[in-house]
């Protein structure tokens, strides 16, 4: 499974700079986006084979994220739910049947650190809601985290030591809840490997810059990154994209849930009346069928029976 994480700084502006390029090039299953800057309806992208995911900023303009992802997910939650954090479109999560992927975009502490009261009760919030998702299954979130963990994650640490994204609150994140760094997990002292770069001083010629940029995953999927990169030959904003390729496959866990969802209907189909097509299947279940039915995968049997009717728990075992 193949991921990118990038922060776009205005998608109008990076669609002017290569992005469509960018995007068939690094031909990922995931593409997250952050600091999208725009409503849904001012940036239409045609990427067939993706279902796109966008949370904008109630100011318009600022802020945002997107995930163009190839497969459809269990569900999708906007926000850390708090709502006063949750008005300026940071954080987009999917659930699959295996894992969790999330896309945030961190809010600056900005010159002076004049946000960095807002910026730490994000962190917590959002600390918070990843330990809670991770309860329940491994997470794989990405993004524009604004700061730089290690002294080696940035050219001149000693000059930014109280700079907004290389304070002692911020660097105190979760690498210390239970997820992964991936980038130095697998590359531990690669050095000037930077994601961002002011547009200030010849910084991005000079590789003068910061890695801010992230994909983090459950310390428990750590074993599963088979690659990091990160890809500084992409132009197209102040940011690079990042990468991650896992070695997790989504295919795979498809496959078991149109078997899962197979399983239900044949076991529907032995206690309904063959009355009417199978439209009244269950919400959970109606993409996976439709990808069934399309690939040639159900039972004639079962394309014109009523899948409506409810069954019990001892009927159901019967029918096993």
């Amino acid at each position: 499974m193949k991921l990118i994480s990038w922060n776009v700084n205005g998608i109008r502006a990076c669609l002017q700079k290569g992005f469509e390029d960018a995007f068939r090039t690094l031909n990922a299953d995931f593409f997250c986006l952050q600091e999208t800057k725009a409503q849904p309806h001012q940036a239409e992208l045609d990427l067939p084979g993706y279902r796109q995911y966008w949370y904008s900023a109630e100011k318009k303009g600022y802020s945002g994220t997107a995930i163009f992802a190839r497969y459809e997910p269990l569900a999708v939650t906007y926000g850390v739910g708090v709502e006063e954090l949750d008005h300026e479109g940071r954080l987009i999560t999917l659930e699959y049947p295996n894992c969790f992927i999330a896309t945030c975009y961190t809010p600056n502490a900005q010159d002076g650190l004049k946000r960095l009261d807002h910026r730490m009760a994000w962190d917590d919030a959002f600390r918070a809601y990843l330990v809670s998702l991770d309860r329940q299954k491994p997470v794989i979130v990405c993004g524009d985290l604004n700061v730089a963990h290690q002294e080696i994650d940035l050219k001149n640490p000693k000059t930014n030591r109280k700079n907004a994204g290389f304070t002692d609150e911020e660097r105190a994140c979760l690498l210390q809840a239970g997820f992964t760094d991936t980038f130095r997990y697998r590359n531990p002292d690669l050095t000037g490997a930077y994601s961002w770069w002011s547009y200030r001083f010849h910084a991005r010629e000079k590789n003068a810059g910061w890695r801010i940029d992230y994909f983090l995953v459950s310390d428990r999927l750590r074993e599963s990154v088979a690659a990091a990169p990160i890809y500084q030959e992409i132009y197209g904003s102040d940011h690079c994209p990042v990468g991650l390729e896992l070695d997790i496959c989504m295919k795979k866990q498809r496959i078991i849930r149109w078997l899962s969802a197979l399983l239900c209907l044949c076991l529907l189909a032995g206690f309904a009346p063959a009355a009417m097509a199978y439209s009244n299947v269950s919400d959970w279940a109606k993409s996976e069928v439709a990808e069934m039915e399309a690939l040639g995968l159900l039972p004639d049997c079962l394309l014109n029976a009523d899948l409506s009717a409810n069954i019990t728990r001892g009927e159901m075992c019967k029918g096993l």
